[in-house]
């Protein structure tokens, strides 16, 4: 999967007014992929921006974005990716990216038709409840670098995995509901 780059989205959004940041932004995009039918690019800039439009420039980065994840999400392969600062960026930054990340997946699955996620059975609740707990996330300042990144990185692949498989799990929650038949009279 090729994400547009973290900082051009970050820029983008900024100069539109987001109220969200490039990883919030995207955390919400996921969120609402994995919990609602029919969630369209024109859906998901109404989320993140004030108006629901932007220039074209940012226009284009973020169909991009939205199209590069949306595919990730459906393919077998598991090649799905958060968008999120760096490594030239400090942990700092990275964890505090990766918190609003999650907090903006929260959102979009509740935003997506999942009000109450964190109620999901079995794997599915203990995935948003991980999720929820790493909002909270912060660098350790008693541990070294070395194991602050080595941690990061374990967060970042369990909420990559996470992601897919609650887009997994969701799938029939994404699927439109049969028309009722109406009763013969």
């Amino acid at each position: 999967m090729h994400l547009p780059d973290y900082i051009r989205i970050k820029e983008l959004l900024a100069r539109a007014r987001s109220l969200a940041d490039a990883a919030e932004a995207h955390g919400t995009l996921a969120g609402c992929l994995c919990g609602a039918a029919g969630y369209g690019f024109e859906d998901w800039l109404r989320e993140i921006l004030p108006e629901g439009r932007a220039e074209a420039a940012a226009v284009a980065a973020l169909r991009e974005l939205y199209t590069g994840t949306a595919q990730a999400l459906l393919e077998p392969d598991m090649e799905f990716e958060l968008l999120l600062p760096g490594d030239e960026e400090s942990i700092d930054a990275r964890t505090a990216a990766l918190a609003e990340w999650c907090q903006g997946f929260l959102y979009g699955l509740g935003a997506g038709g999942i009000p109450d996620a964190a109620g999901l059975p079995g794997e599915a609740g203990e995935i948003v409840r991980d999720f929820a707990e790493i909002t909270r996330a912060g660098v350790d300042a008693g541990e070294d670098l070395e194991s602050n990144e080595s941690a990061y990185a374990e967060l970042v692949e369990f909420v990559r995995v996470g992601v897919q498989l609650l887009f997994e799990e969701l799938a029939a929650a994404r699927r439109p509901a049969a028309p009722s038949a109406a009763p013969l009279h």
